[in-house]
């Protein structure tokens, strides 16, 4: 959610704050700020709203080699200009950005800071108060911020300055994520590489209760009892060119027209040099060893994993259930004997899912998990790792990430279900690749979703979406693109659940968008849709080839019943992005969402 940024070295700081946080935009924010800290002082910059009203509150005069910035989520206080970061203590010494939620920070306030005047309604104040409280009581910076971490409780990614020491930034981490960025003679501190790329590709990761005290030559890492830590950097093979928009007016556009090169890609990765599909043996024989598979997800990655769900169990005949992450991480169902986890996760930082991951690993389970970031926390700290190799997405709106975690299930399935000796009569490399030529074909017919739009959602404020069996799956997905860009309240159902209660919503004129790819399920969706259609339901059917009649309003073209899912949620996707267009909302960064969500 919130994104940090931090510089100390020898350039401006000032431009590389601003571009880094510029890079961090598609993660979501409502507020911006950075400090600057020279032989004047510290110079703090912050505004309500874009980075573009950021840039025009900072002073082009001031210059300095070091200091930090912060993109901001609102969890405590609205957002404004007095609750935006950066915060600084009641002296001004101390200045700090803060992602992530401060849980006892009602606690520290009575207990340590009951004659403190705060200037802010956040709990990220109370960090930079408590440690201008115990460097007050003489303790020495360093221990001082050590001793402060020791007292918080809850997640957070945390960097202060000190206005006394123009040397040293002070890092903190906790279940937030946080990397530090390595160069010949700078260092940098980001929540997302994305922000730093522009510098460096060699990152040093941050665990949880680590802090690092950084200087533009050295950095050291230690534990929160003060014992040293050594840890090498990696690599980060990301290309910040990759992220630009070029001749589209929105990244969700591009990135809808990416999904069928994206498929395509995945397939190339995981084909071995005879061109046959092939993973790691390890997850393999992990795969093997498991008596039941339970994926976690949220949001777009729990859609694909009840999609995953059907693959595994249809193809490999292996026991899987699906959990949405919150939920599993408060209650927990009743495990198998040898289970194996698998997180699905766009951003790989994902705060419910390795809430789970955390857990499951103290109870000595093996996880796998499905991201499009290498060296993303959840495959940092999962046993196995399955890239989606979907490239940056940087809209809100999910789409190509969604699609490709839909093909590693796909192999992931396939591979499984051949090292059980299962002869499945499907060829993932052949079958991946008609569908991404069928994805290809939906993708240049958007003028009819277009005309959708305007037929059925240009005069409403609710949408249902009806399915069956997978399709079910899918309208879930559906309705979340359209709700989450649009702001049309939708709602993905089972079509034989409508009439045990919902059909009572449905009037004349009331848009439903039906979906049938299954042969197995036309006839019942068909019943469905005449039930809505009897209380003047305004229906808009989209059928898989050979399944359509002439009523239909789309028809889509014919694929293995396995991967329909890869080319029925095109038109969703795009129908979702014309009605945002159409309503005139900010398709790529709707409001109150963020793409990395990173606090519980």
């Amino acid at each position: 959610m919130c994104g940090i940024v931090g510089y100390i070295g020898y350039q401006d700081a000032k431009e590389i704050l601003l571009k880094g946080l510029e890079k961090l935009e598609y993660r979501g924010y409502d507020s911006a700020g950075i400090a600057l800290l020279n032989e004047a002082g510290t110079h703090v910059f912050k505004e309500k709203g874009r980075i573009a009203a950021l840039r025009n509150e900072v002073d082009p005069q001031v210059t300095a080699t070091m200091g930090i910035g912060h993109t901001r989520w609102a969890t405590h206080g609205v957002p404004s200009r007095r609750n935006a970061h950066p915060h600084q203590s009641g002296n001004g010494r101390f200045t700090i950005v803060h992602n992530g939620v401060i849980e006892n920070f009602q606690e520290i306030k009575r207990d340590y800071l009951q004659d403190v005047y705060f200037s802010s309604d956040t709990d990220t104040e109370v960090i930079v108060q408590l440690v201008e409280k115990f460097s007050d009581n003489g303790i020495p910076v360093e221990e001082a911020f050590r001793k402060s971490l020791t007292v918080l409780k809850g997640s957070y990614a945390i960097t202060l300055m000190d206005v006394k020491d123009r040397e040293t930034i002070y890092v903190g981490k906790n279940k937030s994520p946080l990397l530090i960025g390595v160069g010949g003679n700078f260092h940098v501190i980001a929540s997302d590489a994305m922000a730093a790329l522009q510098l460096t590709n060699q990152f040093v990761e941050l665990m949880d209760e680590e802090m690092v005290i950084v200087q533009s030559h050295s950095k050291t890492i230690k534990n929160l009892s003060g014992a040293q830590i050594e840890r090498e950097p990696f690599t980060v093979k990301l290309d910040a060119s990759d992220i630009e928009k070029g001749p589209y007016p929105h990244y969700m556009l591009k990135e809808i027209d990416e999904q069928p090169s994206v498929i395509r890609n995945v397939v190339s990765k995981y084909q071995d040099r005879n061109g046959e599909i092939a993973i790691d043996s390890n997850i393999r024989e992990a795969m093997k060893g498991s008596d039941r598979i339970y994926i976690i997800g949220c949001g777009t990655s729990f859609h694909a994993g009840l999609v995953g769900k059907q693959l595994l169990e249809k193809m490999a005949d292996v026991p899987v259930e699906v959990h949405v992450a919150s939920e599993f991480l408060y209650n927990r169902p009743i495990l198998s004997g040898k289970p194996l986890f698998i997180m699905i996760s766009q951003s790989g930082e994902t705060a419910d899912s390795r809430g789970v991951l955390v857990e499951i690993k103290k109870l000595g389970y093996r996880a796998l998990t499905i991201t499009n970031v290498a060296g993303s926390t959840l495959s940092r700290e999962a046993d196995y790792t399955l890239l989606t190799h979907a490239g940056p997405e940087i809209a809100v709106a999910s789409t190509k990430a969604y699609t490709a975690q839909l093909a590693v299930l796909t192999i992931l399935a396939y591979d499984c279900a051949k090292a059980k000796g299962m002869d499945i009569g499907f060829d993932p490399v052949g079958e991946l690749s008609l569908a991404a030529n069928a994805m290809e074909i939906m993708i240049n017919r958007k003028e009819k979703m277009e005309e959708i739009v305007w037929s059925y959602l240009s005069a409403t404020r609710n949408c249902f979406f009806i399915g069956r069996s997978v399709d079910y799956f899918v309208c879930l997905e559906g309705a979340l693109k359209l709700k989450e860009i649009s702001y049309i309240q939708a709602e993905g159902f089972a079509g034989g659940e409508l009439k045990h209660g919902t059909i009572a919503l449905i009037e004349e004129g009331t848009p439903v968008v039906a979906l049938l790819t299954q042969a197995s399920i036309a006839g019942n969706i068909r019943s469905n849709v005449q039930e809505v259609m009897a209380r003047g339901a305004s229906v808009c059917m989209i059928s898989m080839e050979g399944l359509e009649e002439s009523s239909d309003r789309l028809v889509i073209p014919k694929v293995h019943e396995y991967l329909a899912p890869l080319v029925s949620v095109i038109p969703l996707q795009l129908i979702a992005y014309y009605a945002a267009l159409f309503r005139g909302c900010d398709v790529d960064k709707p409001r109150n969402l963020a793409k990395s969500v990173t606090v519980e």
